[in-house]
């Protein structure tokens, strides 16, 4: 199958203008042409795309998710400040918020949710399927649940210092460590923010694995404690088993735990595709069953996994592609089970465009692959054949003969939110989904939300 031609223009005030036509054959052969303007008319797959109108908004369902769990948290703490509340109610106020903030970062949960709202059948109305395909924002749940916790506890270190304070049975030791787990908590919370996660994410991800470990283990701590104070002498075992909060504790730490049981050190082969980009392959089991991913779905990857981890859908992308290209591992470590990520919505659309920018046709190819619904590629980037090879792109062409390849080498950076809206017309596209840079990928999500196209792309919140 011959690939896309790709057109450029020579033009000059002085002489004619002349169209140069190159075309790339499925073995990487460059064949060319070049014809008089007057012989031929010019049409570039995009052309006319600088004309359209576009203008973005503020549209967030990650902050609205966070909005309702952080508000109707305050609105719970209010209401008990009114009228009172004692330790042991808001220790499990406490307990539940950390429960569901870890519950929404479980691999299987995760998986769960997805399965559940992506099931929605493409013939159903479109404003439903767009709402249920915000799924992919339920890390708004998680940082709500977490911001929320943080304060349920301060109100609880408060509380169990007063109760110390009249003499009401809370014990010393569960003062000092409800105290100590304020900070710790008060810590992840910190440094979790979007503008220090993203310039330090690795800081960022090994606070948040161990001070996050140290405070559940804190917390199994205080539980014991508090539920010692409160049995005044009675049979502290009987009293933990029939606790919510410790059957709270029982599951979070099991959904912690889980993925480490599924640490894995496996052989890999690398391919060095270009000094941009690797494709690693991998053939494993865990407890005896080959993992099974499926396209819009990440696997962790690492080369020292109690300090970093990247999620790996074909390549991955940063500093740590960069020394894995330069010196290809022969065995990496993997844990927890393949996990769905925004991509996984496109299947709830009956046609879409996926927008690609560099390395972000890696989690895009498999979608391509599955040939589930008609689909459009615009794929930008500089000389894409030689920075990710024949194979790759022949795939990827095969899989989409109407791809549109865009060489930022040759006609330089586009409009992208003009070049999509563009695409998206032409190919009556019910919705797109793009893999690119954060700044890119907010705006083209923003503007196409903006002009009624249900646009989907990462949001950077871990």
């Amino acid at each position: 199958m011959p690939s896309p031609v790709v057109l450029h223009e020579l033009s000059s005030p002085a002489v004619p203008r002349v169209s140069s036509f190159t075309s790339t054959t499925a073995t990487g052969e460059v064949l060319s042409l070049k014809l008089d303007s007057n012989s031929v008319t010019e049409k570039l797959p995009w052309g006319g795309y600088l004309e359209v109108e576009t203008f973005g908004i503020s549209f967030s369902p990650y902050h609205r998710l966070f909005g309702i769990v952080f508000i109707s948290n305050m609105a719970v703490l209010i209401v008990l400040f009114i009228y009172g509340a004692d330790s042991q109610r808001l220790g499990l106020i406490t307990v539940t918020n950390i429960f569901i903030a870890i519950l929404m970062r479980q691999d299987y949960v995760v998986n769960a949710l997805f399965a559940i709202f992506t099931s929605v059948p493409p013939s159903w109305p479109l404003w439903f399927r767009l709402l249920m395909a915000r799924v992919y924002h339920l890390g708004g749940v998680h940082s709500g649940a977490a911001v929320s916790g943080t304060i349920w506890l301060a109100a609880l270190a408060a509380q169990v210092m007063k109760e110390y304070v009249h003499g009401d049975g809370i014990s010393v030791a569960t003062v000092a460590v409800t105290w100590v787990i304020l900070v710790f908590l008060a810590g992840i919370v910190t440094f979790a923010y979007p503008s220090f996660r993203s310039k330090s994410h690795n800081t960022f991800e090994r606070i948040h694995r161990f001070l996050g470990w140290t405070v559940t283990a804190l917390v199994w701590v205080q539980l014991v404690l508090l539920t010692k104070d409160w049995t005044a002498g009675g049979f502290l075992g009987y009293a933990l088993l029939h606790s919510t909060a410790f059957w709270l504790m029982i599951v979070s730490t099991v959904s912690l735990a889980l993925p480490w049981t599924r640490l894995r050190k496996i052989p890999v082969r690398s391919v060095v595709l270009s000094d941009h980009a690797v494709r690693l392959f991998v053939d494993y089991k865990v407890f005896g069953f080959k993992p099974a991913p499926q396209p819009g779905s990440f696997s962790r990857i690492s080369l020292d996994p109690f300090n970093e981890w990247h999620a790996f859908a074909n390549f991955p992308a940063g500093d740590w592609t960069t020394k894995v290209i330069s010196d290809p591992p022969k065995e990496v470590w993997i844990r927890g089970t393949p996990v769905f990520g925004v991509l996984r919505v496109n299947i709830m659309f009956r046609r879409v465009v996926f927008v690609a920018t560099g390395s972000g046709i890696g989690p895009i190819a498999p979608c391509l692959l599955e040939q589930r619904q008609p689909c459009r590629l615009l794929w930008t980037g500089s000389n894409i054949r030689k920075t990710f090879g024949n194979e790759l792109v022949n795939t990827v062409l095969e899989a989409e003969p109407g791809a549109v390849l865009y060489d930022t080498r040759i006609h330089g950076r586009p409009d992208m939110v003009k070049l999509t809206y563009k695409i998206v017309q032409d190919f009556e596209a019910e919705a797109v989904v793009v893999i690119s840079n954060e700044p890119l990928t907010k705006k083209l999500v923003y503007d196409l939300m903006s002009r009624g196209i249900p646009a989907f792309g990462a949001i950077w919140d871990s």
